[in-house]
């Protein structure tokens, strides 16, 4: 009986002595394997390439139109607006025939044209800004007079040589194509003490064609005055100083 509890005991003691030696064998493989690990040296990998998200597109009111424009139930929205558009304004009037030309003269203040605003109007002496009728004389030469149209301000530049044509085809018209030319001549004007017409720029007065006053008669302040120039005569109420 105590032999085999002793050959028991002993191969008790063989197994814990071989558990043992196992046991620290495998301690120290594990203790091996730890200090490989840390003795490797493990280089990191390298960060992905970033790229950054595409932004949302801006919220903008173009990509809603449709939800206006196109609900069936509000036909008032329709964006074909229809547009009135202005009437186009009127064409401007003809420029009016340009005043009659009688000569120019020059008494040391500056060249004067001698002009008829229209046919059978007395004629008057204008100096360069002055107005007749609806044209402003802008200058005159020994060559050509400019009108300014004082409706829109457009220029009228005219030869003397034209004007003085124009002139005598107003003054004296064709015998052929006026169904006038075969009547008789209209009885001589009777004429009156008119007196000083209207005034000048230059301070003078007009002379009116049916005036019998005489010459060198003084009338309201102004003595009237006739004479002649190498264009034609004059007649003129000077005042009287």
């Amino acid at each position: 009986m105590n032999r085999k509890l002793v050959l028991l005991n002993a191969v008790l003691l063989l197994v814990v002595i071989y558990g043992g030696v196992q046991l620290r064998n495998e301690y120290k493989a594990a203790k091996a394997r730890e200090a490989a690990l840390r003795a490797v040296r493990i280089s990191p990998a390298p960060a992905p390439i970033f790229t950054p998200l595409a932004n949302d597109p801006p919220v903008l009111p173009s990509g809603y139109k449709d939800v206006a424009i196109k609900d069936l139930f509000h036909p008032s929205r329709n964006p074909d607006v229809p547009v009135e558009l202005p009437p186009p304004p009127p064409p401007p009037p003809p420029m009016p025939a340009l005043p009659g030309y009688h000569g120019q003269m020059n008494l040391g203040d500056g060249p004067m044209a001698l002009l008829v605003e229209k046919p059978g109007m007395p004629e008057k002496a204008i100096k360069p800004g002055e107005t007749i009728g609806q044209f402003k004389l802008v200058d005159v030469n020994t060559s050509e007079i400019t009108f300014a149209w004082t409706f829109n301000g457009q220029l009228a530049r005219r030869s003397l040589r034209e004007m003085a044509d124009n002139t005598v085809a107003a003054a004296v018209p064709d015998a052929r194509s006026s169904p006038a030319a075969s009547a008789p001549p209209p009885p001589p004007a009777i004429k009156s003490a008119i007196g000083p017409g209207e005034l000048t720029g230059q301070g003078t007065r007009t002379c009116d064609p049916n005036d019998s006053t005489p010459v060198g008669a003084v009338v309201g302040g102004f003595r009237k005055t006739e004479g002649r120039t190498p264009f034609g005569s004059f007649c003129v109420w000077d005042p009287v100083k």
